[in-house]
Protein backbone atom coordinates (compact mmCIF):
# COMPACT_ATOMS: atom_id res chain seq x y z
CA UNK A 1 0.00 0.00 0.00
CA UNK A 2 1.37 3.23 -0.52
CA UNK A 3 1.74 6.01 1.49
CA UNK A 4 1.01 9.75 1.21
CA UNK A 5 4.83 9.85 0.98
CA UNK A 6 5.34 7.73 -1.75
CA UNK A 7 2.58 8.45 -4.00
CA UNK A 8 3.00 9.31 -7.40
CA UNK A 9 1.21 12.35 -8.38
CA UNK A 10 -1.41 12.53 -11.72
CA UNK A 11 -0.33 15.40 -14.10
CA UNK A 12 -3.56 17.15 -13.15
CA UNK A 13 -2.31 16.57 -9.38
CA UNK A 14 0.68 18.52 -10.05
CA UNK A 15 -0.91 21.19 -11.93
CA UNK A 16 -3.48 21.78 -8.72
CA UNK A 17 -0.39 21.67 -6.00
CA UNK A 18 0.27 25.54 -4.12
CA UNK A 19 3.41 27.33 -5.52
CA UNK A 20 6.42 25.35 -4.34
CA UNK A 21 8.12 28.58 -4.80
CA UNK A 22 10.79 27.11 -7.20
CA UNK A 23 11.02 26.35 -10.81
CA UNK A 24 10.33 22.28 -10.70
CA UNK A 25 8.94 19.68 -13.24
CA UNK A 26 6.99 16.03 -13.02
CA UNK A 27 9.00 12.95 -13.27
CA UNK A 28 7.40 9.74 -13.42
CA UNK A 29 5.28 10.89 -10.84
CA UNK A 30 7.40 12.67 -8.51
CA UNK A 31 8.68 16.71 -8.30
CA UNK A 32 11.75 16.98 -9.55
CA UNK A 33 12.77 20.55 -8.28
CA UNK A 34 14.93 23.02 -10.57
CA UNK A 35 16.96 25.89 -10.44
CA UNK A 36 15.85 29.52 -11.58
CA UNK A 37 17.83 30.02 -14.78
CA UNK A 38 20.12 32.74 -14.86
CA UNK A 39 19.91 35.70 -17.44
CA UNK A 40 21.42 34.73 -20.42
CA UNK A 41 19.42 32.05 -20.22
CA UNK A 42 16.02 34.33 -20.37
CA UNK A 43 17.58 36.91 -23.06
CA UNK A 44 18.15 33.38 -25.06
CA UNK A 45 14.29 32.54 -24.50
CA UNK A 46 12.95 36.01 -25.03
CA UNK A 47 15.01 36.11 -28.27
CA UNK A 48 13.29 32.88 -29.66
CA UNK A 49 10.01 34.37 -28.46
CA UNK A 50 10.46 37.10 -30.37
CA UNK A 51 11.56 35.41 -33.65
CA UNK A 52 8.82 32.88 -33.46
CA UNK A 53 6.34 35.92 -33.00
CA UNK A 54 7.44 37.73 -35.83
CA UNK A 55 7.51 35.30 -38.35
CA UNK A 56 3.93 35.02 -37.44
CA UNK A 57 2.88 38.39 -37.89
CA UNK A 58 1.56 38.32 -41.33
CA UNK A 59 0.26 34.73 -41.49
CA UNK A 60 -0.09 33.01 -38.24
CA UNK A 61 -0.03 29.72 -38.04
CA UNK A 62 -0.19 29.04 -33.83
CA UNK A 63 0.32 29.84 -30.45
CA UNK A 64 3.65 30.70 -29.33
CA UNK A 65 4.26 29.63 -25.42
CA UNK A 66 6.82 30.64 -23.39
CA UNK A 67 8.00 30.42 -19.53
CA UNK A 68 8.62 26.99 -18.96
CA UNK A 69 4.81 26.22 -19.95
CA UNK A 70 4.03 22.23 -19.27
CA UNK A 71 4.47 19.93 -21.53
CA UNK A 72 2.73 16.25 -20.44
CA UNK A 73 5.32 13.60 -22.26
CA UNK A 74 4.56 10.91 -20.42
CA UNK A 75 1.29 9.12 -18.58
CA UNK A 76 1.48 6.52 -16.01
CA UNK A 77 3.30 7.19 -14.00
CA UNK A 78 3.25 10.71 -15.56
CA UNK A 79 5.52 13.27 -16.72
CA UNK A 80 4.89 17.30 -17.06
CA UNK A 81 8.37 18.95 -18.50
CA UNK A 82 8.44 23.19 -19.21
CA UNK A 83 9.56 23.91 -22.81
CA UNK A 84 11.67 26.77 -22.36
CA UNK A 85 9.20 27.73 -25.57
CA UNK A 86 6.94 25.87 -27.65
CA UNK A 87 5.20 26.02 -30.76
CA UNK A 88 1.87 24.74 -31.07
CA UNK A 89 0.66 24.94 -34.69
CA UNK A 90 -3.43 25.40 -35.56
CA UNK A 91 -3.95 22.19 -36.64
CA UNK A 92 -3.51 20.96 -32.93
CA UNK A 93 -4.41 23.52 -31.03
CA UNK A 94 -7.41 26.06 -32.36
CA UNK A 95 -6.49 30.02 -32.79
CA UNK A 96 -8.32 31.79 -29.75
CA UNK A 97 -7.51 31.44 -26.08
CA UNK A 98 -5.85 28.75 -24.77
CA UNK A 99 -7.86 26.25 -22.33
CA UNK A 100 -6.99 25.86 -18.08
CA UNK A 101 -4.70 23.49 -17.39
CA UNK A 102 -2.16 20.99 -19.64
CA UNK A 103 -2.89 21.08 -23.32
CA UNK A 104 -4.06 17.14 -24.34
CA UNK A 105 -1.74 17.35 -27.56
CA UNK A 106 2.28 18.34 -27.87
CA UNK A 107 3.70 21.15 -29.09
CA UNK A 108 4.94 20.62 -32.88
CA UNK A 109 8.19 22.77 -31.89
CA UNK A 110 9.89 22.67 -28.75
CA UNK A 111 13.09 25.05 -27.91
CA UNK A 112 15.48 24.34 -24.96
CA UNK A 113 17.97 27.05 -23.72
CA UNK A 114 20.87 24.98 -22.96
CA UNK A 115 22.71 26.49 -19.36
CA UNK A 116 26.38 26.00 -18.70
CA UNK A 117 25.55 23.34 -15.71
CA UNK A 118 23.23 21.25 -18.31
CA UNK A 119 24.79 18.10 -19.10
CA UNK A 120 24.12 16.52 -22.81
CA UNK A 121 22.66 13.38 -21.36
CA UNK A 122 19.63 14.58 -19.33
CA UNK A 123 19.02 16.65 -22.59
CA UNK A 124 18.75 13.66 -24.80
CA UNK A 125 16.93 12.44 -22.15
CA UNK A 126 14.40 14.93 -21.92
CA UNK A 127 14.79 15.85 -25.99
CA UNK A 128 13.84 11.93 -26.32
CA UNK A 129 10.93 12.09 -24.33
CA UNK A 130 9.51 14.78 -26.44
CA UNK A 131 9.90 12.95 -29.50
CA UNK A 132 7.89 10.17 -28.26
CA UNK A 133 5.10 12.10 -26.93
CA UNK A 134 4.55 13.36 -30.20
CA UNK A 135 6.44 17.15 -30.23
CA UNK A 136 6.97 17.43 -34.20
CA UNK A 137 10.78 19.02 -33.74
CA UNK A 138 13.42 19.83 -30.47
CA UNK A 139 15.92 22.80 -30.97
CA UNK A 140 18.37 22.91 -28.68
CA UNK A 141 20.13 26.15 -28.20
CA UNK A 142 23.70 25.87 -26.63
CA UNK A 143 24.81 29.02 -24.81
CA UNK A 144 28.30 28.14 -24.91
CA UNK A 145 29.00 27.25 -28.63
CA UNK A 146 26.29 29.65 -30.11
CA UNK A 147 24.64 26.35 -32.20
CA UNK A 148 21.53 24.45 -32.35
CA UNK A 149 21.04 21.54 -32.40
CA UNK A 150 17.86 19.85 -34.02
CA UNK A 151 16.17 16.72 -33.71
CA UNK A 152 13.09 14.90 -35.20
CA UNK A 153 11.67 11.67 -35.19
CA UNK A 154 13.57 8.90 -36.98
CA UNK A 155 16.63 11.27 -37.92
CA UNK A 156 19.74 11.62 -37.27
CA UNK A 157 20.53 15.46 -35.01
CA UNK A 158 21.65 18.08 -37.48
CA UNK A 159 23.71 20.91 -35.50
CA UNK A 160 23.48 24.49 -37.25
CA UNK A 161 26.23 27.47 -36.68
CA UNK A 162 25.84 30.51 -35.61
CA UNK A 163 25.88 31.59 -39.40
CA UNK A 164 23.70 29.23 -40.51
CA UNK A 165 20.14 29.61 -41.47
CA UNK A 166 17.25 27.76 -38.87
CA UNK A 167 14.11 26.73 -40.72
CA UNK A 168 11.13 23.91 -39.75
CA UNK A 169 9.70 24.08 -43.41
CA UNK A 170 7.40 20.87 -42.97
CA UNK A 171 6.73 22.14 -39.28
CA UNK A 172 6.51 25.80 -38.54
CA UNK A 173 6.08 27.45 -42.40
CA UNK A 174 7.69 31.08 -43.00
CA UNK A 175 9.97 30.62 -39.92
CA UNK A 176 13.61 31.31 -40.99
CA UNK A 177 16.37 32.91 -38.38
CA UNK A 178 20.21 33.30 -38.69
CA UNK A 179 21.26 30.43 -35.32
CA UNK A 180 23.22 33.99 -33.94
CA UNK A 181 20.27 36.03 -33.99
CA UNK A 182 19.10 34.02 -30.85
CA UNK A 183 22.02 35.20 -28.58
Amino acid sequence: MATAATALLTAEEFLALPDLGRPAELVRGKVVPMNVPASRHGQFCSQTVYLLRRSQEDRPTGHVLCNDAGVVTERDPDTVRGADVSYYSYERVPPGPLPPGYLPVAPDVAFEVRSPGDRWREIHAKVAECLAAGVRAVCVLDQQTGTAHLYFPDEAPHILTADQELTFPDVLPGFRAIVGRFA
